[in-house]
Formats: C-alpha cells, structure tokens, sequence
C-alpha cells in the first residue's frame, strides 16, 4: 500500500489518494476503502466524497485530530482484499440522439469518420462506469467509451445546456443533470431527471454504478417526460454480469 497517499487538503479534510490514472482497479479499492471506512465506525467523520482516484473525508477535528484520523485511515489498508465489494446494478437510461437534442452530433461523427448512426450504436454498445459524481448534483463522471467516438470539447463553452443533455468530452461522456453552461458535444437528450431535489432521493445514478444508453425516438421521449413529470417512471435496473460469469 505504498503507493496510497494521505494528502491534506484543509482544517477539517483529508485526501486518500489511491493512483494517478482513473481505472476499475483503483475505482474498486476506492470502494473498499469506503465501505471499510463505513464499517470502522471512525469517530468524527462527517461525510466522505469518492472521485477517479481518490477519496476525500471530511471531519471533525473537535473530535479526532488529524494524526489519530490518518493512523486509523492507515490501519484499514490492510483490509481491502478482504471487502466484499457488493454486485454492481446497470442502470438503463433512454436517449434522443441527434437533431435539436443532439446538435453536436453531425461533428462527433464526421470527426471520427463514421456515421451518425454508427455513432449511436457505439454509444449504446457500452456499459460505462460511474467513477463518481460532481460539477453540478447528479453530473456523472462516468469511463469506458470507445475511443472511435472520442472528440474534443467545443472550443467556445455553451452558456447554457439544457438538463438531460448527453455530451462527449475526449474519452469521456456524461449526462447533465441540470441546466448549466458547459463545453461537451452534445449528441443527445434523456427525459430522465437524473436530479430532482423534490425526490425522495433527489441524485438518480450512484458512483459505483454502471449507465447503459439505449436510443428512443420522439414519441417515446415524449411518453417517457409526460411519466417523469407526473413523478410515475421506473428507469430499469439490472445486476451487471461481471466479466468471465456466465
């Protein structure tokens, strides 16, 4: 456990950091570090923000100082092979692609050489990781797209993107839970509110979890924004089958 860091980053936080390259690997041992963190019951700790590569733990110094917090932080190192990560879920998410929803995706596909439509089959084709959450609630920060669909951010940030609006950035893409400015090439739009804060649980998707696109049409948007509005739409969830299991 060399490599793992203890980094300070304020009066009353700590950095655990875990590599420098966002992997499953890492992301796993993230998320066993979390649940151990969990299960020690440390006393002082207010709330713990996982990320690509590192987790981020908030605390109480009246009640643990910084010395004791990393020492018993330490000490749960030893620990992570034996957690028993729980089994992912893949959460099913519908997309409008292309058109008004999707005004960016004439150029991710002429920048990659490909056509649209085999831009929204490689989209779709992935199961994509939930490194973590962050930028505005419910923005997820999520790995595994294919590089053949890889394409810069716009050069000239939007000043407003309208919630649900599914983006590529480099190596990357990712929903936007809400309506804020941003730079990534929009291709297309869920109805789905991934951030209602008048929701029970107001953050739809969870670190750790796996999004599956999968592509609509205009009457099943349609259909699928009447249902969120009336508060009555299931986004479906299935286990996710690890790999080498059958």
């Amino acid at each position: 456990m060399a490599d793992v860091k203890f980094l300070l980053t304020g009066d009353t936080s700590l950095t655990v950091e875990f590599g420098n390259e966002i992997s499953e690997q890492i992301n796993a041992r993230i998320r066993a570090f979390g649940i151990a963190l969990e299960e020690s019951k440390i006393p002082g700790i207010i709330e713990t923000v996982p990320t690509y590569r590192s987790i981020t733990v908030h605390y109480d110094p009246g009640v643990i100082r910084y010395d004791q917090l990393v020492k018993q932080l330490q000490g749960l190192l030893g620990r992570l092979d034996s957690i028993k990560i729980p089994p992912s879920t893949v959460l099913e998410i519908p997309v409008l692609y292309g058109g008004e929803m999707g005004p960016d995706l004439d150029f991710v596909a002429e920048h990659n050489g490909l056509s649209k439509e085999e831009v929204i089959r490689i989209h779709t084709s992935t199961e994509y990781l939930i490194y973590m959450l962050g930028f505005t609630p419910g923005f997820t920060y999520l790995g595994g797209m294919d590089e053949k669909i890889a394409t810069p951010r716009l050069k000239t940030p939007r000043v407003k993107i309208p919630a649900g609006s599914v983006g590529i950035a480099g190596s990357q893409t990712g929903v936007y839970p809400i309506d804020s400015p941003g730079g990534w090439q929009l291709i297309g739009r869920t109805p789905v509110r991934m951030y209602d804060a008048d929701r029970e649980t107001p953050i739809l998707p969870e670190a750790g979890q796996y999004i599956k696109f999968y592509a609509i049409d205009q009457k099943e948007f349609d259909k699928i924004a009447a249902q969120e509005a009336a508060g009555t739409f299931v986004c479906k969830r299935h286990p996710r089958k690890e790999a080498g299991k059958k």
